[in-house]
C-alpha cells in the first residue's frame, strides 16, 4: 500500500474510533467528573488505565475485523462470544445502536435549549439531518466526516483542558474529589466500567474497516485511536480536578471550564458539544445500519434515514431521561464485550478456527 494511502487510512481508523467514544458525555466533562474526578487524585491513575484499556481493544478489534475481512460486528462477536453469545449480543448491539442515536438526538436537544436559548426540536433536527446527511454518503462518508470533526473535538478538549490547568497554576488539591456514590465505588473497577461502556458502539464502528485493511496497519490505527481517546481523558480529569470542589456544582464541567477562560472559548465549547454528540450519533446510525445492510447500498441508506426519522420523537423524553434508563443497559453489555477481549488472548485455540486459519 503507497505511503500516503496507509496515513490516510490509520487516520480514518484512529478518528472512527475517537468519534464513537467521544460523545455528549465526554465532551460535557459530566462521564469524566463521575468515572474519575470523583476519585480524587487516584482518578488520574484510572485515566492512564483507561487508557492502556482504550489501546488494547482497539488494536485487538481492527486485527480481528483485519484477519476477518468483516463488514459489520457478526464475525467479530463469534469469535469473541460463540454462535449463542454472537446472537445474543447482537440484539443487545442493535438496540444499543439505536438507543445511542436517540440519546445524542436528545442531547443536540438539550444543548441548543441550554446553550443558546433555541427550542429544542431544532436541536434534534440539527442531530437527524446531519446524521442523515453524512449516511447517504456510506462508509466513504462516515470516515470524511471522522477525519474533519474529530480532530477538531480533540484538540478543543485538549486547548480547553491546558488553558484550565494553566489558570490553576498547574496544581491539583490534594482533597479534590469524593468516591461516595461514583461508579464502582473503587477507582481501578470505575475505569473498567467506563472502558466497557464505551466499547460496544466503536467495536460496531470498527469491526466495518477491516475489509482490504493490512493487519499491521489495522491493529496501528486502532491503537492510535486508543491513546488519542485517553491521552483526552487524562487531560479533562486533570483538569477537572485542578478546579474542584467548584466545577462539582455543574451539570456540563467542561463549559464551566471554558467559560472561566472568557466568552470565545464559552461559546467554543458549546460548539464542541454539538460535535461530540454529531460524531456520536454517526457511529451509532452507521453501526446500526451496517449490521442490517453490511455493503453500504440503497437498503444501508434506507435503514440509517429510518433511524434518525425514529430519533427525533424519541428525543422528546429528555437527555436526562434517556440517558438514565438506557445507560446501565450499554454498560452491562459493554462489560461482557470488554471482558471477553481482555481474555481472547489467553485462548489461543481461537486463533486457529474459523476464518483465523
Amino acid at each position: 500500500m503507497p505511503v500516503k494511502k496507509a496515513v490516510l487510512t490509520l487516520i480514518k481508523i484512529a478518528t472512527s474510533y475517537a468519534g464513537a467514544v467521544i460523545g455528549a458525555g465526554f465532551a460535557s466533562g459530566q462521564e469524566i467528573m463521575q468515572f474519575f474526578v470523583s476519585y480524587g487524585q487516584s482518578g488520574i491513575a484510572g485515566a492512564f488505565l483507561s487508557t492502556l484499556l482504550f489501546a488494547y481493544t482497539g488494536g485487538l478489534v481492527m486485527y480481528l475485523a483485519a484477519v476477518t475481512g468483516s463488514r459489520n460486528y457478526l464475525l467479530l462477536y463469534e469469535k469473541l462470544l460463540g454462535k449463542w453469545g454472537r446472537y445474543i449480543m447482537d440484539i443487545l448491539s442493535l438496540s444499543m445502536l439505536l438507543g445511542g442515536l436517540f440519546v445524542m438526538t436528545a442531547g443536540g436537544a438539550a444543548i441548543f435549549a441550554e446553550k443558546f436559548g433555541l427550542p429544542g426540536i431544532i436541536g434534534s433536527l440539527s442531530v437527524a439531518l446531519a446524521v442523515a446527511v453524512v449516511l447517504t454518503g456510506g462508509l466513504e462518508g462516515v470516515l470524511t466526516s471522522n477525519i474533519i470533526f474529530v480532530p477538531v473535538k480533540l484538540l478543543a478538549v485538549s486547548f480547553i483542558s491546558l488553558s484550565s490547568l494553566s489558570a490553576a497554576g498547574w496544581t491539583i488539591p490534594a482533597a479534590a474529589g469524593n468516591s461516595c456514590g461514583a461508579p464502582g465505588g473503587h477507582w481501578l473497577i470505575s475505569a473498567f466500567l467506563y472502558v466497557s461502556y464505551n466499547t460496544v458502539a466503536p467495536a460496531a464502528v470498527l469491526s466495518s474497516l477491516g475489509v482490504a485493511v493490512p493487519v499491521k496497519l489495522a491493529v496501528a490505527g486502532g491503537f492510535l485511536g486508543g491513546t488519542l481517546i485517553g491521552g483526552a481523558v487524562l487531560l479533562e480529569t486533570l483538569a477537572l480536578l485542578a478546579h474542584m470542589p467548584s466545577a462539582a456544582g455543574y451539570q456540563v464541567p467542561l463549559l464551566y471550564l471554558a467559560e472561566g477562560l472568557g466568552a470565545g472559548p464559552g461559546f467554543l465549547a458549546g460548539i464542541l458539544i454539538w460535535l461530540a454528540v454529531f460524531t456520536s450519533a454517526v457511529a451509532d446510525a452507521h453501526g446500526f445500519s451496517i449490521r442490517l445492510a453490511p455493503f453500504t447500498g440503497t437498503r444501508y441508506r434506507i435503514f440509517g434515514l429510518g433511524a434518525c426519522a425514529a430519533a427525533i420523537p424519541v428525543a422528546g423524553l429528555g437527555f436526562s431521561y434517556l440517558v438514565g434508563h438506557l445507560y446501565p443497559l450499554f454498560g452491562y453489555a459493554g462489560s461482557a464485550l470488554l471482558a471477553s477481549l481482555i481474555l481472547f488472548p489467553l485462548f489461543p485455540a481461537r486463533h486457529r478456527t474459523g476464518k483465523f486459519k
